[in-house]
């Protein structure tokens, strides 16, 4: 099997940070982020170096005096690595390599040093593996594609052109093998969480290092790491939360996200996020005192977006409000997002209205609804009984009229049972209120019209 172990890490290794920012930037410390990301994969940084351009600079990335700028940086530092805070394509890193003599990495590079770094379980080290060979690939083909246009001739006679069309087509079996397997985990998965859909469902997402593992642990007495840096959690951990006043709900905790996620990663990680993609309710943990979190809340709903899920219900918490020093941030938040739920999941503080607005979140996927169905059908009013709360039933002749309310994902099941299904007529028994659902009109809705 074709090994993917990683040579070109940065761990103690000294570190010159570079970006290229926008010229209309007007962020604070534009290179914090990488700084972090650095310092996760072990290296230190030595020196920092930015430069504001419309477009990069299609050779190097940099413009030419900004280079020459780098250039002296790393001899002055005694810098090993150059790491970007952008994409770079297989040339530009290949032309700063040839111009500073020092390893170049880009932002993706590093960030997959640390998911191969941090990914525990089988399906998380797939995953990042096959990030890996994908990202690697087109660099690949780039020199072995320049390889085939030399001529054969001195030191190019032998087996190594050979070689690399061999281990070409290895990296290419290991990715098709790879996408197989993840694959497989994936569909394993779906059956696991269509398991659990009698079940009302939280997902907790967020920036990385929001706190997502810090509140998973406070709302469900979970033991779960928690750390103070940046994608502590690459896995899906999923505990019993009772939600008080609502009953036992499942809370899932998922991977970080951050600015400029790389795309294989998120396709990657597709199984892990599918706890997102199927739950009920999403929980966007967002770090307060972080003096970017606009930014960072902007870019989690981006990958939301692409996820395809940036429509679900959504709660945001603004954590960590405990550590703002300075209440003009907080007051910037507050008018942005007078919804959100403001909370500290480490001292507790917020706790009971975080968990008064799920509750209040989950009832709303719920419908006060009248079903109709024959005496004997047992198994459906056995169902309604143990997925919703029956407030009162009605006979007439053979025919029986149950008053309930119930999530909305059960009511094709309740279609399918033979159940006809209405909004609550307040008229029959001066009881409850007709549902604002829309797609519940006051006509009957039949098995075959839900399913």
């Amino acid at each position: 099997m074709y090994e993917t172990s990683r040579t070109d890490g940065v761990a103690s290794e000294l570190a010159v940070l570079v970006g290229v920012l926008a010229k209309d930037y007007h962020g604070e410390e534009p290179l914090d982020e990488l700084r972090g990301l650095a310092e996760t994969v072990g290296a230190r940084v030595v020196g920092l170096l930015t430069q504001r351009r419309e477009l990069p600079d299609k050779t190097t990335y940099l413009g030419k005096g900004k280079l020459e700028e780098l250039q002296l940086l790393i001899q002055d530092t005694d810098a090993d690595v150059v790491l970007f805070d952008n994409d770079l394509s297989p040339a530009q890193t290949r032309n700063l390599e040839n111009a500073t003599g020092v390893k170049v990495l880009d932002r993706t590079e590093v960030i997959l040093d640390i998911f191969a770094s941090r990914a525990q379980t089988y399906e998380a080290r797939l995953a990042v593996e096959l990030a890996q060979l994908e990202y690697s690939l087109p660099r690949l083909k780039r020199m072995w594609t320049h390889l085939s246009r030399m001529k054969m001739g001195v030191g190019m006679r032998g087996p190594g052109e050979k070689q690399l069309e061999t281990d070409r087509r290895l990296v290419e079996k290991r990715i098709k093998d790879l996408q197989r397997e993840l694959y497989t985990i994936e569909q394993r998965k779906q059956r696991q969480v269509a398991g659990r859909r009698d079940r009302m469902t939280v997902s907790l997402v967020g920036y990385t290092n929001a706190g997502k593992s810090t509140l998973l642990n406070k709302l469900t007495g979970a033991d779960v790491l928690a750390a103070d840096k940046l994608f502590a959690t690459l896995d899906t951990r999923t505990r019993r939360w009772h939600l008080p006043g609502w009953g036992p709900v499942l809370l899932s905790d998922t991977v970080g996200f951050i600015r400029h996620l790389p795309h294989r990663l998120i396709a990657s990680f597709k199984a892990t996020l599918m706890e997102a993609r199927e739950a009920d309710l999403l929980l966007h943990v967002a770090d307060a005192s972080n003096p970017v979190a606009l930014e960072q809340i902007a870019a989690v709903y981006e990958v939301l977006e692409e996820l395809g899920i940036e429509e679900k219900d959504t709660i945001l918490v603004l954590n960590k409000v405990d550590r703002i020093a300075e209440l003009g941030r907080l007051a910037s938040l507050r008018a942005r997002y007078p919804n959100a739920v403001e909370i500290s999941a480490q001292t507790g503080e917020g706790i009971e209205d975080l968990a008064l607005a799920v509750s209040d979140a989950l009832s709303r996927s719920f419908h006060d609804i009248d079903v109709e169905t024959g005496v004997e059908n047992g198994r459906l009013l056995a169902f309604l009984a143990a997925k919703g709360e029956i407030l009162s039933r009605r006979y007439n002749d053979d025919r029986v009229i149950v008053h309930c309310r119930i999530p909305q994902k059960y009511l094709g099941r309740v279609a399918a049972e033979q159940g006809v299904i209405r909004p609550h007529d307040v008229s029959q028994n001066g009881a409850g209120h007709v549902s604002a659902d829309d797609s519940l009109q006051a006509t009957t809705v039949e098995a075959d019209e839900l399913n």
